[in-house]
């Protein structure tokens, strides 16, 4: 059994079972690209005719099936035929099906090479927009809980022992301001995506008169990758970037969602959450599990094997085109669907905890205070070597006393007394305005 391809050869045509291995999953993720896809059509087209490789007529006809095209994708009854290729062969077949000779013209100037990369730069563009949507309304929500519970406090850790006094606010707080690096890191990705590669071709460019600068404008680009054979080089570099940044976010919720395990449980039993958003024991009826917090920590450590994945695949490829670049769709394109879905499931979460009400009180925070007692003697005049040296002793002899209830007072910048909150709102604001075109 053999199959034909648009690029087949009259007596040509390929095996089943080469079909089967080639293609792979990539139909699958194919169809995400599709309105993409007719997108980049449009604009090509559209360019086709200002350089006179497309007549007027041809070309409103081509439209017009393209729009009717880009519908039927966005009304989700886009489908890729089982004996089609991809969906650019899918695209180019409906469209000269239904409009005839006219539809055969789209891929003058145009390779699939660079129609590839143009859907996934546009596919991917949109994703890291979605995602910047997402950390922005976590991030909106962690500084209001912040704000909310900035009174409250509870124990900090360093090396899980207990340390100095923290609070809700500054630890709500800290996965706020963590997201505003994470935001830098997918900015950054922005800027690597929002460059156009159409009119590269297969990646030696075109003996066509190709108005690259007007597909850019046409398709909202902020620039385009100039050099073809760069163009071309751009992919899985593109996706790997992109990757870069997800991670990035992933590795603030997923200790986020690690700081929610611990804290949930018995032990620390700092804050809890309805009945309905935990799971149950088949044999402990006491039982409260954090699933959804251990399933957002192992899914975000998955995203953050991504981009050393998708280093592994192109780390030695030679510069041109080559197939192993298809395989970076069914990495990276589950891996945007996980990270979303941990946003949006770490929000849901948090507008649901409740935290409790004074935990300092317990007596076994009472060494959490230590260092005020060494600070509160060094206002008195005792050197800082002195003081450590004597509350030392006397928590050493367990006679250490200290009435800690109401004499917290913090208020440099970052601290508990001032967490500085307005002033890393303006940082994300700033980090925002570099994902505008």
């Amino acid at each position: 059994m053999s199959v034909n391809k648009l690029w087949s050869k009259e007596g040509t045509s390929t095996s089943a079972l080469i079909e089967g291995f080639t293609v792979g999953r990539d139909k699958e993720f194919d169809v995400l690209l599709a309105e993409y896809d007719v997108l980049g059509s449009l604009a090509h087209t559209e360019m086709l005719q200002a350089v006179g490789l497309l007549s007027k007529e041809d070309l409103a006809l081509i439209q017009e099936g393209l729009r009717q095209i880009l519908a039927e994708v966005r009304a989700g009854s886009f489908r890729i035929d089982k004996d089609v290729e991809d969906v650019h062969s899918q695209v180019e077949g409906l469209l000269t099906q239904r409009i005839g000779e006219a539809g055969k013209k789209i891929h003058s100037g145009r390779s699939r090479n660079d129609q590839v990369a143009l859907d996934i730069k546009l596919y991917l563009r949109a994703q890291v927009l979605a995602i910047k949507e997402e950390v922005n309304a976590l991030f909106q929500q962690l500084i209001g809980l912040s704000e909310k519970y900035k009174d409250k406090l509870l124990p900090g850790y360093t090396h899980l022992q207990i340390a100095m006094p923290s609070s809700f606010g500054l630890w709500f707080g800290a996965y706020a301001e963590s997201l505003v690096d994470d935001l830098e890191v997918l900015a950054a990705a922005y800027q690597v995506v929002n460059k156009n590669p159409l009119g590269s071709g297969a990646g030696y460019g075109s003996s066509f008169p190709l108005d690259r600068e007007m597909t850019t404008r046409l398709l909202g680009f902020r620039t385009l990758n100039y050099n073809s054979v760069y163009a071309q080089m751009s992919r899985g570099k593109t996706e790997k970037v992109v990757a870069m940044g997800l991670a990035s976010v992933a590795g603030t919720i997923g200790r986020l969602a690690m700081d929610c395990c611990l804290y949930i449980s018995q032990n620390f039993g700092f804050i809890s959450f309805p009945a309905e958003l935990t799971t149950g024991s088949s044999i402990m009826p006491h039982k409260k599990n954090p699933d959804v917090f251990e399933l957002i920590r192992a899914k975000c450590n998955r995203i953050q094997s991504v981009p050393n994945e998708l280093t592994l695949l192109v780390n030695n490829l030679p510069s041109g085109y080559h197939r192993d670049l298809q395989l970076t769709k069914e990495i990276l394109f589950p891996a945007i669907g996980e990270g979303m879905a941990c946003l949006q499931m770490t929000r849901l979460m948090l507008a649901n905890i409740q935290v409790r009400d004074n935990i300092l009180e317990d007596e076994r925070y009472k060494y959490l205070f230590s260092v005020e007692a060494v600070n509160l003697l060094v206002n008195q005049g005792v050197p800082f070597r002195e003081a450590y040296k004597q509350v030392g002793n006397e928590i050493g002899k367990g006679s250490f006393h200290f009435d800690f209830a109401h004499q917290l007072h913090h208020t440099h910048t970052g601290s508990i007394g001032r967490l500085a909150n307005e002033e890393i709102t303006a940082e994300m604001r700033k980090v925002l305005e570099k994902f505008v075109a």
